[in-house]
């Protein structure tokens, strides 16, 4: 069956501590006048049915953006999968005809508005299981497109296997890895350093010229 966009979940990863940035929230560090979260939002709204944020802490914090939050379900900051994880679970107790979700990470505010449409055409040209996005020769495993069928899988391999990086448990599966040019600017330049708030900046001036 084909995948619609009702049949997708956006789940927006905020779940991480933040060391390099001095700790915090770095999704509500402000980009132009508005925060980080905002520009990831507007971005993936229109290509999935509904989103959640994952985030870790009082989700008061993020009261503004109309979002339901959802904290990690296996406690302990567990990393990247346990986000997707979240994700999953989340979809098949709130979303009952969500056969996907749409992981996304919240300190990229440049992500495409194609991301959901060209992950989806890469598993059903390639009959894969997943997919995840590439560029500049990285992937980023992250950014993917997720059966929520493998819910049971993944808190397997987390709490059995301890498995925390992203590729090893997508190594069990078949992987689409969609390529997205990086110029002018990487889609998936992601806020690491306080620095990379002045980059963006740059970034967002040279697009809208």
């Amino acid at each position: 069956m084909p995948i619609e966009r009702q049949d997708i979940v956006g789940v927006l990863l905020a779940g991480g501590q933040s060391r390099r940035m001095g700790g915090g929230d770095k999704s509500l560090r402000m980009l132009a006048g508005r925060p980080i979260l905002s520009h990831v939002i507007e971005r993936v709204r229109g290509q999935v049915g509904t989103m959640v944020l994952n985030a870790n802490g009082d989700p008061s914090r993020f009261s503004d953006f109309g979002l339901p939050v959802v904290a990690d379900v296996i406690p302990g900051h567990q990393g990247p999968l346990a986000g997707v994880l979240t994700g999953m679970m989340w979809a098949k107790e709130h979303v009952l005809d969500a056969e996907w979700i749409l992981t996304v990470a919240t300190d990229a505010p440049f992500v495409p508005e194609d991301i959901a449409g060209r992950l989806t055409a890469a598993i059903e040209a390639e009959g894969a299981d997943l997919a995840c996005a590439e560029s500049g020769g990285r992937n980023h495993p992250v950014i993917g497109l997720w059966p929520v069928r493998l819910a049971g899988n993944l808190r397997s391999a987390v709490l059995d296997q301890e498995i925390r990086k992203v590729d090893r448990w997508t190594a069990n599966f078949r992987l689409s890895v969609v390529h997205f040019a990086d110029e002018p600017t990487d889609p998936f330049f992601n806020i690491n350093h306080p620095d990379d708030i002045q980059r963006a900046e740059n970034a967002l001036k040279l697009a809208i010229k």
